[in-house]
């Protein structure tokens, strides 16, 4: 097999989710991004988002790497990998250097950005990502990039993405198993962002609503920068437990329904009209009207958390755009529709965006998160000055036992 790692052509992302297991295989071919392969594996060892089971997650981990393998020739050897779950936490902060009357440099724009990231964090909480949300030269606001410019006082607003040390930990552990090198951890809201959003809904305000298994992701952007970020502890599994209980099915029995006859209201569905469904071993129908009955209340109670994140974070202020509904769960049929009549906003489904190849495959808001991962190593693999080392106080605490992966 062909091995090429990140600093070739080959860059690799790693959607470590509740309910499955993405790699995303991606080669850059002059300049442009081509998707060479996709696969899945379910996940076992993951509940909302978080490792609770080591030996599970590091088999699922190994399935999934070992089809994309098979897939595309290639030897995977490092990753960008994905991290999500209630524990991931959001602030924002401000940092300030003195420039002296020269042009700024990229070494000056680390240095305020380290400025920025001095700040309190909880011993069992790790930085995760220090995003600009917007450059301040002399008391000059509105700059997005101000390298080239000269000034004496470099003022920067940054928004701080924290995570639990131990998810961390635990989810490095898994890829230092199988020996993968794990080049960045990236909050997996801000890849599905990564994937799917246009810059003039960045530029102008967008909600980005990222159900998951496990969980839901909610954040914002305006004037093309992040703005909020928060996690809601609903995911497509409480749907798929919801139809298990109501009709007494298996969970993957009830998983299967949902995807071939859920919808998120009860008058999407014509009152007669009948499915089938295994239930203790045999096979029965049911009127469609019932699945629907149990997953409205669902539907209505996430839209309520949703719109309640909104008006907390001023989102309505912000959205101007509208919501963009990405992962797994916006697929369940009418949620789209069901959402615009709940939160008053314009919905759409976000598709991944940005990458040619597996077209028809990636097609689908359950891989923006690791179309995402791939574009978000291709945008940071020859930009790094803007993207510094965050990391360093995750693998000083880890030195220990991380050496290995990071060599």
């Amino acid at each position: 097999m062909i091995r090429r790692d990140h600093q070739g052509d080959i860059i690799v992302g790693l959607d470590v989710g509740t309910t499955k297991i993405c790699a995303v295989v991606g080669e850059v071919v002059n300049g442009e991004l081509e998707i060479r392969g996709v696969s899945t594996s379910a996940s076992t060892g993951l509940r909302k988002g978080v490792v609770v089971n080591i030996e599970s997650t590091v088999e699922s981990i190994k399935n999934a790497l070992k089809t994309a393998e098979s897939f595309t020739g290639i030897e995977i050897n490092a990753v960008y990998v994905g991290i999500a779950g209630g524990h991931i936490k959001g602030f924002n902060s401000y940092g300030a250097v003195g420039i002296r009357g020269k042009e700024v440099s990229c070494t000056d724009v680390e240095r305020v950005l380290e400025s920025a990231k001095a700040v309190y964090v909880p011993l069992d909480r790790e930085v995760l990502h220090v995003i600009p949300t917007g450059y301040v030269l002399d008391s000059q606001n509105g700059i997005n990039d101000p390298i080239g410019m000269t000034g004496v006082r470099l003022e920067v607003k940054v928004y701080i993405v924290t995570g639990a040390v131990t998810s961390v930990q635990n989810l490095l552990k898994c890829c230092e198993k199988i020996g993968i090198e794990v080049i960045d951890i990236v909050v997996e809201p801000l890849a599905s962002a990564e994937a799917t959003l246009t810059e003039d809904e960045k530029e102008l305000g967008v909600v980005i609503v990222d159900i998951g298994g496990g969980t839901t992701d909610v954040i914002l952007y305006k004037d093309g920068w992040l703005r909020h970020t928060s996690v809601l502890g609903i995911g497509g599994n409480h749907f798929t437990n919801d139809i298990a209980v109501g009709l007494m099915v298996s969970v993957s029995e009830a998983e299967r329904i949902k995807r071939s006859f859920g919808t998120a209201t009860i008058n999407m569905v014509n009152d007669s009209e009948e499915i089938d469904i295994i239930q203790a071993g045999q096979g029965r129908k049911i009127l469609r009207r019932c699945l629907s009955e149990i997953i409205q209340p669902r539907t209505e109670e996430l839209l309520d958390l949703i719109k309640g994140e909104l008006i907390s974070c001023s989102g309505y202020d912000i959205a101007a755009t509208g919501v963009v509904l990405t992962g797994g769960g916006s697929l369940l049929e009418g949620f789209d529709r069901m959402a615009e009549a709940v939160l008053g906003l314009p919905v759409r489904i976000g598709f991944p965006k940005y990458v040619k190849g597996c077209t028809d495959i990636i097609n689908n808001p359950m891989y923006a998160t690791g179309v995402g991962l791939v574009l978000y190593g291709l945008e940071t693999g020859s930009n790094r000055a803007f993207h510094p080392d965050v990391f360093t106080g995750i693998f000083g605490r880890m030195k220990d036992w991380v050496d290995g992966i990071f060599k």
